[in-house]
């Protein structure tokens, strides 16, 4: 295995899958310049769930795990996230480029008047589904799972080639209106989305 993308939508359990794999891997919660991405094993959320195939094409033979939530429960979840980072987006204040096209690009901030109306968010989670779908279509390198069910970290580590009990559950994090359970984290093989390299803070090339 090349490198791990995890590229479930923000609110699918990104945080908690990332602090289950700390024990196994150097993982990056969001992924921000070049050399995060060379250094760590395990990279979530942003801007893998919108960059999937560029870092498909960049990291040969990596693998892929897209996780799934229930729209009863992502929807008001992601509302509540995407209403705290909105004013950002929208404003004059410094956002991380990369941050803010991935989640323009993912939910379409700008084609529509009330960008966190259901209709409008479902047919986003829809879309990059149906995208994951086709894009890996017939392949090997991708593991649909919902961390919620109790058999999904059996099978993320068999996905991995894991030795494991069989037993265990995923770390329930960023519950309810929290969203940054990932800065608390305290580990060894955890890698900062901003670590500067011999090009500073530059991202790949695909992104200009």
């Amino acid at each position: 295995m090349n490198k791990l993308f995890i590229i479930g939508l923000p609110r699918t359990g990104t945080t908690s899958i990332s602090v289950a794999l700390l024990e196994h891997f150097r993982v990056s919660h969001t992924g921000y310049t070049k050399r995060a991405f060379e250094l760590a094993d395990v990279i979530s959320d942003c801007p893998c769930f919108s960059d999937y195939q560029q870092l498909d094409e960049l990291f040969p033979n990596s693998k892929f795990v897209y996780l799934q939530r229930h729209l009863e429960q992502w929807l008001p979840s992601i509302q509540m996230l995407l209403n705290k980072m909105l004013p950002s987006l929208n404003s004059h204040t410094y956002v991380n480029p990369i941050l803010k096209r991935s989640f323009n690009q993912t939910f379409d901030f700008n084609s529509v008047e009330s960008p966190l109306e259901e209709s409008h968010l479902t047919m986003c989670y829809q879309r990059h589904e149906q995208g994951v779908i086709d894009y890996f279509n017939g392949q090997d390198c991708l593991l649909n799972i919902e961390i919620n069910q109790p058999e999904s970290l059996s099978q993320l580590l068999d996905f991995l080639n894991l030795a494991h009990s069989g037993e265990g559950h995923f770390p329930h994090l960023n519950i309810g209106k929290l969203v940054d359970n990932w800065k608390d984290i305290k580990h060894k093989h955890k890698i900062n989305p901003n670590t500067a390299g011999r090009e500073g803070r530059k991202f790949f090339n695909y992104c200009r």
